[in-house]
């Protein structure tokens, strides 16, 4: 180890491997219209009522024909035409083909649809050069979806992919979680809402603001508690008021060493909760645990570190908390460092940092600014995090870096 004594601390697996395991997955469920259910989870799987496509039909504009008809060479007159939403419903005599549009049903005795690029149309009919398999161009009824197929399964947020697929199949109705309820207040003499003039030794409340934007982008419903002041009494009020409501309690700042006793007074009366120091940075102090109904996470105070906590590990929290079976952060990738990252071991860093392509296809990363926990400006010129492993030093130009996209949550 080096001269940094950082072996007290927990690894950030450890703590969310820590949290995930003691969450299940909500029970209560409701069946909410399709068009009120943007940014919900699915409770159940969904199943198809119908046949997706509902017949067979044309993939391409062209020209419906029985293979029987082609084998003489001789060009094909055309019998009638087939639209989508108007189907050919005439005779089809022997010795003839049908023109036909993409989507329109096929008619009755169709082998194949050869697509208007490859055929020749001449005064006599139309001569097809092209050799023609059976089935060409031809979508099968139930080829997409058949009635009773899975078509989500359980766990899936409904957005802008999903909710367009389900309103195809003519779903109107879909079960889902109930909504996550998050309480969320910060503490602190030295705070003040936005918009307040500041006196001497004041800061604005950033953090509250921050972490109710991210929530709401989680489709979190949410109570504000607003700033709370360092007296026990309000204190306390805050804290059952938000138990009473929540399903997860998030407060910011009042976690980090000789800055927490009636907070950890409070929360050792109402629940079960661990006061962690993480060997991350920024974000060493962190808390976590059970009130007496809500969960709750301790957010640190200065800004940046709120901010990436929330990021990794209140953010899969609260995936899990809602029932989403399919979230994940996205991958990390390599990334060449264009200019010197100052790193001392001991703890895993996240820097903000803004990654683009150069001409050869290559990632490049550069550090956007200065790193402090306090310095939010860093983090709004980021597109992500440049993920330094816990016992590497500083970085010299030139060498190979992990990178760590933003995903929705932090996208612009």
């Amino acid at each position: 180890m080096n001269s940094l004594n950082t072996s007290d601390l927990l690894s950030l697996e450890q703590a969310l491997a820590k949290m995930l395991a003691q969450i299940t997955a909500p029970q209560k469920t409701q069946r909410i219209p399709l068009t009120a259910a943007a940014g919900r989870i699915t409770a159940t799987h969904v199943t198809s009522p119908v046949n997706v496509p509902p017949f067979d039909n044309a993939a391409m504009d062209g020209y419906a024909v029985r293979l029987q008809d082609l084998k003489s060479g001789i060009p094909l007159p055309v019998a009638g035409k087939a639209f989508a939403g108007t189907p050919f419903s005439g005779e089809w005599p022997a010795g003839s083909c049908i023109r036909i549009m993409t989507g329109a049903p096929v008619p009755a005795g169709t082998e194949a649809v050869i697509m208007q690029e490859q055929v020749v149309v001449t005064e006599a009919g139309v001569r097809f050069a092209e050799p023609v398999r059976p089935g060409q161009n031809i979508r099968l009824i139930g080829d997409d979806f058949k009635s009773g197929d899975t078509v989500l399964p359980q766990g899936v947020r409904l957005g802008a992919s999903q909710l367009p697929l389900l309103a195809s199949l003519g779903v109107e109705e879909v079960e889902v979680f109930g909504q996550l309820r998050v309480a969320v207040f910060s503490t602190g003499d030295e705070l003040q809402p936005v918009g307040t003039p500041l006196q001497e030794g004041q800061i604005y409340d950033t953090n509250r603001f921050a972490v109710r934007l991210m929530l709401e982008k989680l489709g979190c419903s949410i109570l504000d508690l607003g700033i709370v002041r360092d007296d026990q009494a309000a204190l306390r009020k805050a804290f059952e008021q938000a138990d009473d409501w929540a399903d997860l309690v998030i407060s910011s700042g009042g976690v980090s060493v000789g800055e927490a006793d009636y907070t950890k007074q409070m929360l050792d009366e109402l629940g079960e909760v661990s006061f962690w120091k993480l060997a991350i940075k920024p974000g060493k102090p962190f808390a976590f645990g059970k009130l007496h109904n809500a969960w709750f996470c301790g957010l640190p105070g200065n800004p940046v570190s709120a901010a990436l906590t929330f990021y990794q590990l209140v953010q899969p929290l609260i995936a899990k908390l809602a029932g989403q079976n399919n979230w994940s952060l996205p991958p990390r990738l390599k990334a060449k460092a264009t200019a010197p990252l100052k790193k001392t071991p001991g703890r895993l860093d996240f820097q903000r940092g803004f990654f683009t392509v150069n001409r050869e296809g290559t990632l490049e990363v550069q550090s956007t600014g200065h790193q402090g926990s306090h310095v939010f400006s860093s983090f709004s010129l980021a597109n992500c995090f440049i993920v330094l492993e816990r016992e590497r030093g500083s970085v010299a130009a030139g060498e190979t870096v992990d990178i760590e996209p933003f995903n929705a949550l932090l996208r612009n």
